[in-house]
């Protein structure tokens, strides 16, 4: 099975979920207080449905338009824009009859699954995985900053410790990506002493202007040749995978970020390497550096779990009983909650240039792996239902957000709006949803058309 097959499958399995169980929480109550619910559907049925059944009083099926679902709700204008029947008298079984109370749990619903079921994913993740996580703090020297004019802009260089982010300790380092993109300022340790960067309001901008240099940081890692690149001036120097390069010209070497400098001032010259071999065997080998300041070789990647053998970092794994599972899911649900708020508010100001980063359908359906893992699965779904939730509170007529708005003035002032002025609020909301639509799905185009 192809690697974008499985990407797709995962990516549509979750959006099912995630969009009938939010259904189901506008379908449920709508139930309880006795409204009829004309059509439930996952997908929405453009002049045709691909599977329909009515049961009762309502009419289940699967559209061909994987843009979301709807719950058609009796006596609601909705984005059905089934203007005639509001043109009736009210029935007793219609939405416009209940309460404002009871329509407002109604509409609430979905979001408030939509919360739920994350928390309980966390929670089911805490207890069946545990967390595992490489403390910022066990970086035995400082991070490497892979693109150093992202690191300049940061004020962030090779061998700084990173500490917190707004003031806040950065408990995993794998998380200090999503804190900087969701932070203001930036706490780090340089030669034993502490210093305070501004974060740049235009960071994230700069980010998205190339996705290659969007993970600009990592740990420093020894240089071990993974291979021998083809046409290499030194292929019969007598270099072998899995050498440790220790020293070069003379030049100690402990971590491969070192090893730049040094080749850039010997262009064109043949030095001495001196490697470590897995028997601790020292051998000095005789290398040709190119006019590149390179030496014609694939260094080799490391695992977390070698990096901790060497002693240059620490990999922690938390276990849960089930007791504790519920307040390490609920802090990690709140976590990505206030979080995603943060990148929320970035995106709705234009100074940060966040909007750039907006994505549509495959942006999201990239945020799951090529290969099937049900941990990831379950995380990145976790983290969909906090954004459909959070995205559906919006204060934007056809949202949920909009309708709840509404039912809010309604109850406050004692004033219910009119159906036309609902019917034309829907309108606008519909063409406000589907410009938002068009911009991130845009975005997806562009980037993938630009390579950015």
């Amino acid at each position: 099975m192809s690697p974008l097959l499985i990407k797709t499958i995962q990516f549509l399995l979750s959006l099912s979920l995630l969009i009938v169980l939010h259904e189901m929480g506008h379908f449920i109550p709508a139930k309880l207080f006795k409204t009829r619910v004309e059509k439930f559907y996952l997908f929405f049925d453009v002049k045709f449905s691909l599977f329909k059944k009515k049961i009762g009083e309502t009419v289940y099926g699967i559209g061909w338009l994987p843009l979301g679902g709807y719950v058609k709700i009796a006596g609601m204008i909705d984005e059905s824009m089934d203007t005639e029947a509001m043109k009736e008298e009210p029935k007793e079984w219609e939405f416009r009859s209940k309460p404002a109370w009871q329509r407002l749990i109604i509409m609430l619903g979905g979001v408030t699954v939509n919360f739920i079921l994350a928390l309980v994913i966390y929670i089911g993740m805490a207890y069946g995985y545990g967390d595992q996580y490489i403390p910022a703090d066990s970086l035995k020297d400082g991070v490497h900053v892979i693109e150093k004019t992202i690191g300049d802009e940061l004020g962030i260089q090779t061998g700084d410790k990173i500490l917190a982010v707004d003031g806040n300790k950065v408990k995993d380092f794998n998380g200090i990506f999503m804190s900087i993109i969701e932070g203001n300022s930036i706490t780090i340790e340089r030669d034993g002493q502490t210093i305070e960067q501004a974060i740049p309001v235009d960071f994230i901008a700069t980010l998205m202007e190339d996705k290659d240099r969007a993970l600009f940081l990592g740990p420093r890692i020894p240089f071990i040749i993974g291979e021998v690149s083809p046409g290499s001036l030194n292929k019969e120097a007598g270099l072998e995978p899995q050498d440790e390069v220790v020293e070069i010209a003379g030049k100690k070497v402990t971590y491969f970020d070192e090893v730049k400098p040094i080749l850039e001032n010997h262009k064109g010259e043949k030095i001495d390497l001196t490697v470590v071999r897995e028997n601790n065997e020292r051998k000095v080998i005789p290398v040709v550096i190119n006019d590149s300041a390179q030496i014609g070789v694939r260094p080799m990647g490391l695992s977390m779990e070698d990096m901790e053998q060497r002693g240059l970092l620490r990999v922690e794994t938390e276990k849960y009983t089930f007791a504790q599972s519920i307040p390490a899911g609920i802090n990690k649900g709140v976590s990505k909650f206030t979080g995603y708020l943060k990148q929320l508010k970035k995106i709705f100001n234009p100074d940060t240039g966040a909007y750039k980063g907006v994505g549509g359908f495959a942006a999201i359906g990239g945020l799951f792996p090529n290969t099937w893992n049900w941990e990831v699965f379950w995380g990145t779904t976790a983290f969909l239902s906090i954004m459909l939730g959070v995205l559906n509170l919006l204060p934007i007529p056809a949202l949920d957000g909009g309708h709840v708005m509404f039912l809010l003035y309604e109850i406050v002032s004692g004033r219910k709006p009119s159906d036309k002025f609902l019917e034309y609020a829907q309108m606008i909301g519909f063409f406000l949803l589907l410009a938002l639509i068009l911009f991130a799905n845009g975005n997806d185009l562009y980037r993938y058309l630009t390579g950015k």
